[in-house]
């Protein structure tokens, strides 16, 4: 556990402290949107999972015999939630193409979309708790839980904090061209 809380601090620190996080909040003075490259954003994904992953297996204790029943239902769970961050990353890809163009409608579509992305995860993770508990004790099955979690609220807050904020495209369409 002290290893996750580690990275999860030094996540948090990066994040706010780091050069990408200012610049993606500071209006441009040339008056360019912000704009996510479609690359940039694959290879974080494909970042966050080897390290969430990583994460599981230093935080979760298993016995050579739980690990050889959890780990092909873990790769089932990350298969399916892949699918659903794919619409998620395409969601955000799409925010940030639009960024500066969008109106008021959009702007709420958005929302809801991002909302109704959040509530396909919550109820994935409902779907393989049964699942999990199957090859696992209830402590475990809870502690995987929290893990898996704790790790998507860090990957939201590092993808987040690169999104601009909506209101912010009034701000930088006003900059002199």
């Amino acid at each position: 556990m002290k290893n996750l809380m580690v990275v999860v601090l030094m996540g948090v620190l990066w994040m706010l402290g780091g050069p990408t996080a200012v610049a993606q909040n500071t209006p441009s003075q040339e008056g360019t949107t912000h704009v996510m490259k479609d690359q940039d954003l694959k290879l974080l994904r494909q970042d966050l999972r080897t390290k969430r992953k990583q994460l599981i297996a230093a935080n979760l204790t298993l016995t050579d015999t739980e690990a050889t029943k959890f780990w092909p239902v873990y790769d089932q769970y990350v298969t399916e939630l892949i699918a659903v961050n794919n619409q998620k990353f395409g969601l955000i890809q799409e925010y940030a193409d639009n960024w500066g163009k969008m109106t008021n409608e959009e702007s709420l579509l958005f929302t809801r979309n991002w909302l109704d992305m959040d509530i396909a995860i919550a109820q994935l993770r409902q779907k393989y708790v049964p699942m999990v508990a199957k090859v696992l004790d209830g402590k475990k099955t809870a502690t995987f839980f929290q893990l898996d979690r704790r790790i998507a609220m860090m990957m939201d807050l590092q993808v987040s904090s690169q999104m601009p904020l909506v209101q912010e495209q009034e701000s930088s369409s006003k900059l002199p061209n």
